[in-house]
């Protein structure tokens, strides 16, 4: 009898006993977050203040919705990165279904919003209290990215709770690889969100 695991309720753990996942031990492995970020412009810096600031009051009011967190945090930042321009198009609350061979388990779950041409997949999760809840998602969004049909090519992944932010890549050569971005938080004085947009706008840059 087949069995159905939702992707919410998995960890790294069960993705690399079922479906090989390693972490990269490469330091060059990820460079995209790091290297060749383009500049930001003084406009988009007083878009993304504004932005900080309106989360930043939304925080007073818990819980933050996913659906609040795209609308004032994901939805600039694509927009500013180019995401909502040709060649990409957005699709929200795609379904997935992965199958452990030979387990008899599928993971079902339903992606938030996906970037075609299908290489940027972005997770946005209820904001907590805990930044723990982003750790959580990591392995909800890497089951996403494992399900993608274009293996052939690095896989880019963004997990966001509104506050904080962890950029994700993926590879399937002979094996599944994935790498970890540092995580960046609105909870600091200089205003991290500049970093995510110049992120995003290297990975528009790659996959264009």
């Amino acid at each position: 009898m087949v069995q159905f695991i939702q992707a919410q309720n998995i960890g790294l753990a069960y993705l690399e006993e079922r479906f090989g996942l390693q972490p990269a031990k490469d330091e060059s492995f990820f460079t995209e977050w790091l290297e060749n970020l383009p500049e930001i412009t003084d406009l988009e810096k007083q878009y993304l203040d504004r932005a900080k600031f309106q989360f930043l009051r939304l925080v007073n009011h818990p819980p933050i919705a996913e659906e609040t967190v795209k609308l004032v945090i994901l939805s600039p930042l694509l927009d500013l990165a180019g995401f909502y321009d040709e060649p990409f198009f957005i699709r929200s609350k795609q379904s997935i279904e992965i199958a452990a061979e030979d387990k008899g388990e599928i993971v079902r779950g339903r992606i938030d919003v996906l970037v075609i041409q299908q290489r940027l997949w972005l997770l946005a999760i209820e904001s907590k209290r805990s930044s723990w809840s982003l750790l959580e998602g990591i392995p909800q969004a890497l089951a996403y990215m494992i399900a993608n049909p274009d293996q052939n090519k690095p896989i880019f992944g963004l997990v966001t709770n509104g506050s904080d932010f962890i950029f994700i890549k993926l590879t399937k050569d002979d094996v599944l690889k994935y790498d970890l971005s540092d995580q960046f938080t609105l909870f600091k004085r200089e205003n991290e969100l500049y970093k995510v947009l110049g992120i995003l706008k290297n990975f528009s840059q790659i996959l264009s």
